[in-house]
């Protein structure tokens, strides 16, 4: 009996049916708990309803699992849930069944729940594969068509060389100093197929970019079998391998590298973070973060680890992005204040439409006269006070180096251009020497 005094001052029970919790969730904005069938049957098909306890707002969609109380009750033996029932108020038995809210009704709205979540996955997914089938057909057709002409081309161009051969060598010579039209043919093919690559590449991004936003948080996660090993492709930047490979070489500041990852307090609300936190991408809609009075207001995000004495080095995949700045800050920077524009923030930048590589600090632009970098390299050196960007590519190249002019702890940092257009940057382990 002492036992059940002590559960009855625990809130173990739905406030809408008035019975032990069956599979208990959390609404999103005042963290009130219900059982996932009294809530749903609650809301009836709403897109906006009102918390019965507090009426805060909440969508039924941002329902989450509240595992700790479904563990608490896991416990609870049965005998004794039955006897805390029989000790209710028949009142309180009145006013489940006057709100509709019995346990089978309530079980009989999950299954609903469960078969229409169901249902709506399977037709989603089934509209990408019939998509993506059909793509697949007319890409491969167009390819074999457009192999099926360049071979006739060859062919007839074989036909029409043998002629000219047999009538004199000499103007067999002087076809091929002007250039070989076998030659024109397979580049005109090669253009064609090159075309037809990218578009295929590009279909493939965003389909990424579908699946990541719309299923990527409610999807168990896949853990690669080798932990040294890059993410697998649902996590990592959209590639083929017809696209630039990774750079591979060994960086010479690998002693010195940190496992740095977004932290989701300080990132835009339109930046979705994946891969554990290790990659950022511009998304079309807002990201269901937490409430923080750090977030940025631009397309902007830092780490979660902070450096303020030592050495320190960490990699970025860039090549996934038309515009991006990487650099580090001071904890301060304000939400509004852009990479590079301040006194405590130092970055290198790139700018897909102008082509242009930066470094910039306190509103200060450097031109550095260098391509694209696929990879960038950061090596923060805080005794010698410098912070140093490189190029990884074949090998590594230095991009700038700046003094830094602060004591304070320094965070990475980095930034998207624009947030109207698809890109990502993602955090990559460097190869250890």
């Amino acid at each position: 009996m002492a036992a059940v005094l002590e559960l009855e001052g625990l809130e173990l029970q739905c406030s809408c049916c008035l019975q032990f919790f069956e599979e208990p969730v959390r609404l999103p904005g005042c963290d009130h708990s219900f059982c996932r069938g009294c809530i749903l049957l609650y809301c009836a098909g709403r897109p906006r309803a009102r918390c019965p306890l507090c009426r805060s707002l909440f969508e039924p969609q941002q329902l989450r699992p509240n595992r700790e109380l479904a563990a608490l009750l896991s416990f609870i033996p049965r005998e004794l849930k039955e006897e805390l029932d029989a000790q209710e108020e028949p009142g309180a038995h009145g006013a489940a069944a006057c709100n509709g809210l019995s346990s089978a009704g309530r079980g009989h709205g999950e299954k609903e729940y469960t078969s229409q979540i169901k249902s709506q996955i399977i037709k989603d997914f089934c509209c990408m594969k019939e998509y993506v089938e059909r793509q697949e057909r007319n890409t491969l057709m167009f390819i074999e068509q457009q192999q099926k002409a360049a071979q006739q081309k060859i062919e007839e161009t074989i036909h029409q060389l043998t002629d000219i051969k047999a009538q004199t060598r000499d103007l067999c010579e002087g076809q091929k100093h002007e250039g070989s039209p076998l030659t024109i043919n397979k580049i005109t093919l090669d253009e064609k197929l090159n075309v037809v690559k990218s578009a295929v590449e590009d279909l493939k991004r965003k389909l990424e970019i579908l699946l990541l936003e719309n299923y990527a948080q409610h999807l168990p996660p896949v853990h690669p079998p080798d932990s040294d090993q890059e993410p697998s492709v649902s996590s990592s930047p959209p590639e083929s391998a017809a696209e630039s490979p990774e750079p591979a070489i060994s960086s010479q500041f690998s002693q010195w590298a940190e496992d740095v990852t977004f932290d989701p307090t300080r990132v835009h609300e339109r930046l979705a973070l994946t891969a554990q936190n290790r990659r950022v991408m511009v998304s079309s809609h807002l990201a269901s973060y937490q409430p923080s009075p750090k977030r940025f207001c631009i397309s902007q995000v830092m780490c979660s680890q902070r450096f303020s004495t030592g050495c320190h080095y960490w990699e970025v995949i860039t090549k996934d992005s038309d515009g991006w700045a990487v650099g580090v800050a001071h904890e301060m920077i304000g939400k509004r204040d852009k990479l590079g524009r301040t006194e405590h923030s130092w970055c290198v930048e790139w700018l897909g439409p102008k082509k242009q590589l930066s470094a910039w600090h306190k509103n200060q632009e450097t031109l550095l006269h260098k391509d694209k970098p696929l990879k960038v390299g950061i090596f923060l050196e805080l005794q010698k006070k410098t912070v140093s960007f490189y190029s990884i590519a074949d090998k590594e190249m230095l991009l700038h180096t700046f003094e830094i002019s602060t004591s304070d702890p320094l965070y990475p940092a980095f930034w998207l251009y624009t947030l109207e257009r698809n890109g990502s940057l993602t955090i990559s382990q460097p190869n250890r020497r």
